[in-house]
């Protein structure tokens, strides 16, 4: 008797919990945040998804890579986002976080290449910068005469290099937030925190406060911290035309008319010396999906689906026309085979140019505020993934 009435306990319990996720998760639609950059192909790719298979409109807030990543990594429970963009990797701290706050199976993919530009006026004169000159320009610290880390004294660019202009340095750039703003500062930082005066004798790597100094960009009015938002930039480089604005490769080529890119060590950012990663500013794009809420928030498989489709991500696909540079062909095979072992298939829906009704878009607003928002309002894009993280 005593076994029976542990028995029916059990299941008593076990249909309870499956009750309290499932209602957990009656908010009906994909929630997707981070980056700014990846919001365009987000948002197209939610617009097939949800004409293709008849979905609601995902639910997609530009928060910044840095931003989507918290809320991401506050848990897994049904208000928590499904999905992160992110124009950068995920650091090991965040994946800490994740972990800490029960969020262990994260799926990531690789979706394609972006490219960080320097570009200023054409109306200004040309420059060229090497890695270490935008270094000289841009970092808080920088090495003394002595060797010794020392405030940077530079405030034009003839101080840097005699053959730049005899102008005031001025760059506009995304606020810290932003996963445009970390790989800048990996751009200009990487190789020079390997070495002295930022790693001590006899060590191989800097210590923490010594890399977070010689990662820490200027604060006394040098470098201009902007929105999150290239047009944000880009609307003040026509106010100061001297000046350097730090934008991505789509915000590059759709405004070349009035702007051009600054060369990197030599070479200029195209389609092809991104994709072959030779242009310095090459920087790959990502999605994470919490491996908890594929079986649980409707249609999250299937966009994955329709994100790592040929049709969208290829070479022929329609994310290249928004800016999105593809991998190579080798390379999207391994994550469909990723995402493959996932359970998830790649769409085979036939590419309609006519998008849905509209798609409600949010900037920055808490988790809570938007589940209580979306009753009444079509929600919007999200995200793909791949390689599954288990930590």
């Amino acid at each position: 008797m005593r076994k029976h009435i542990l028995a029916r306990a059990a299941l008593v319990s076990t249909a309870l919990l499956s009750a309290s996720a499932s209602a957990e998760f009656q908010r009906g639609y994909i929630y997707t945040v981070g980056s700014t950059t990846l919001f365009p192909f987000a948002k197209t790719v939610g617009e097939h998804f949800s004409k293709s298979h008849k979905k609601q409109l995902p639910l997609l807030q530009s928060t910044g890579t840095g931003g989507g990543i918290k809320l991401f990594c506050e848990g897994a429970q049904g208000e928590t986002p499904d999905i992160v963009n992110a124009s950068r990797a995920m650091k090991p701290k965040e994946r800490e976080e994740c972990q800490t706050n029960g969020v262990g199976d994260i799926l990531e993919v690789k979706i394609g290449y972006d490219g960080l530009v320097m570009a200023q006026a054409k109306k200004a004169p040309p420059i060229a910068l090497t890695r270490k000159e935008a270094r000289m320009a841009l970092a808080k610290w920088v090495a003394g005469p002595d060797g010794k880390p020392v405030a940077n004294p530079n405030h034009t660019w003839k101080q840097i290099n005699p053959a730049l202009p005899d102008s005031p340095i001025e760059v506009l750039g995304p606020s810290a937030a932003s996963g445009t703003y970390d790989a800048f500062v990996d751009l200009i930082s990487d190789m020079e925190c390997k070495g002295a005066p930022w790693v001590a004798a006899g060590k191989t790597e800097p210590s923490p406060d010594m890399l977070r100094k010689c990662r820490t960009l200027r604060d006394d009015g040098v470098y201009v911290e902007g929105r999150e938002h290239d047009e944000d930039q880009l609307s003040r480089l026509n106010h100061a035309p001297g000046a350097v604005a730090i934008i991505d490769y789509k915000a590059y080529i759709d405004n070349m008319a009035h702007i051009r890119a600054v060369p990197i060590d030599g070479l200029e950012p195209t389609h092809d010396s991104i994709a072959s990663r030779s242009y310095a500013g090459s920087r790959p794009l990502y999605l994470y999906v919490k491996g908890a809420h594929l079986g649980l928030t409707p249609g999250l498989k299937e966009y994955v689906g329709e994100f790592t489709s040929e049709h969208t991500w290829g070479e022929k696909g329609y994310l290249k026309s928004l800016g999105l540079i593809p991998l190579p062909a080798e390379e999207r095979t391994t994550y469909v085979d990723a995402v493959k072992a996932q359970g998830i298939a790649p769409s085979l829906a036939s590419i309609t140019d006519a998008p849905p009704a509209k798609s409600w878009e949010r900037s920055g607003k808490s988790t809570k505020t938007a589940s209580k928002d979306t009753a009444k309002t079509t929600p919007h894009a999200a995200e793909p993934v791949a390689k599954s993280h288990k930590q």
